[in-house]
Parts: C-alpha cells; sequence; structure tokens
C-alpha cells in the first residue's frame, strides 16, 4: 500500500511538471498535437497507477518522450509556418462580408446548429449581425459585427483622457488575508499607506477577503464573512 501511495505522488508530480513544461493553455484552446499528448499523457499515467507491476520507468520514460516532442514540434512551429500550418491548421473564416461560407462549413462538416451555437457563446444570436466569423486553430470562433452592432467604446464616443493609469487595471493588495507586496508596488502604495486604509475601514488584513486597489489608490475591500 505504501508502494502504490509513492508510486501516486511520484506520477502525479512528473505530469504536472510534464504540463508545466508544455506550457498554459486552456482546455478549449489546445492545439491538435498538444491535445494528442495530454491524453496520452493521462492514459500512460492511469495504466501504472492501476496496475503496480508496470515499472515506474515504464510510466516516467514515454510521458518524457511525449513532452520533448511536444517541446520540439513547438520550437518548430515558432520558426517554421510550414510546420505551424502541417501540425495546427489555418484558421478558416466561415462568415465574410456578411456571408455564410457554406463551402468552408462542409469541409469542417459544421452544420447550420454548429455555426449559430458558436455565435451565441459569442453573445450574437442574428447572423445577420456578423460582418466576419473566423474558425481558429483550437476550434473556438472570433466574431467582427458589422459597424451598428459593435460595443460601444470610448473611440467611438470621441472620449479622451490625459490619465498616465487610465489603462491600469486593479491588482489584488490582500487575498484571503494575506498581504501581497507586489500588488502594493504595483499601485505605488507602501505599508504605512494601507496600515491608514485598514484603520479607516475598522479592519486588519487577516479579516479581508479581497482587496483590490489601481494606481490611483482607488481600492475595494471585501471583508470576510461577508458578500462583497
Amino acid at each position: 500500500m505504501l508502494v502504490l501511495f509513492l508510486r501516486t505522488i511520484l506520477v502525479y508530480i512528473f505530469v504536472i511538471a510534464a504540463i508545466r513544461i508544455m506550457g498554459k493553455r486552456q482546455l478549449g484552446e489546445l492545439q491538435p498535437n498538444e491535445l494528442v499528448v495530454t491524453i496520452l499523457i493521462s492514459n500512460i499515467a492511469t495504466l501504472s497507477l492501476q496496475d503496480s507491476g508496470v515499472p515506474l520507468m515504464g510510466t516516467i520514460l514515454p510521458i518524457f518522450t511525449l513532452v520533448a516532442c511536444e517541446v520540439i514540434i513547438s520550437f518548430s512551429s515558432l520558426k517554421s509556418l510550414k510546420v505551424r500550418r502541417a501540425v495546427s491548421g489555418n484558421p478558416i473564416i466561415v462568415i465574410r462580408d456578411g456571408l455564410v461560407q457554406q463551402h468552408e462549413m462542409q469541409k469542417m462538416r459544421w452544420t447550420v446548429d454548429d455555426l449559430l451555437e458558436q455565435l451565441r457563446v459569442g453573445g450574437y444570436f442574428d447572423v445577420s449581425e456578423i460582418a466576419f466569423a473566423v474558425v481558429e486553430t483550437s476550434g473556438s470562433m472570433s466574431v467582427y459585427p458589422k459597424f451598428p452592432y459593435r460595443p460601444l467604446n470610448a473611440q467611438n464616443m470621441n472620449v479622451t483622457t490625459e490619465d498616465p493609469n487610465a489603462d491600469a487595471p486593479p491588482m489584488v493588495i490582500i487575498r484571503d488575508g494575506v498581504l501581497s507586496m507586489d500588488g502594493l508596488v504595483y499601485c505605488n502604495v507602501d505599508k504605512i499607506w494601507l496600515d491608514n486604509i485598514m484603520r479607516q475601514e475598522n479592519c486588519t488584513p487577516e479579516t479581508v477577503f479581497l482587496m483590490t486597489c489601481d494606481r490611483n489608490r482607488e481600492y475595494h475591500i471585501v471583508k470576510k464573512g461577508k458578500e462583497g
């Protein structure tokens, strides 16, 4: 039993290391080669856990080989467009200038329902509102709506600002009672400023569930045990 426990921990650590080496990707953003490697790694890892007779190296070596191949292919894709297209394919335009490209959909074996579903996921329920729609190599669809249906933004309204911190998003200062020094540095504040805020809000960092702040020192605090 102890041997099985130790094998499980070792395989777990090695699989995490392998995934980290491959890089950060969400499941829906995996390229075909990355998805294949991920599935194979999970199957190989399962074999050594189900059968204690399988040598541990019989799991580690194949996983290491798969990760090495994936890293080589990734670097090759960075250097060569041909390799990148051979491995990942090309984005496919399914709506061009407001016209649905039926031939391209047939090549992908997409139905009308598939197209409408992807549009709804993007927040569009009327295909006539779309100027361009592109199916990316990861399988997700990028949508570019026609001008009347584009979200209103500051540029469209000719709104400008001279605030140099306008593009800087808020940063977490306290997360579940733990202070982030990186957050303080990002917001150009120090511990003395934070202590003053804590006194004003009648709390301590340990009693704060979440605190965010931007570079204009506009902050938001959610105390533990309270809805924010």
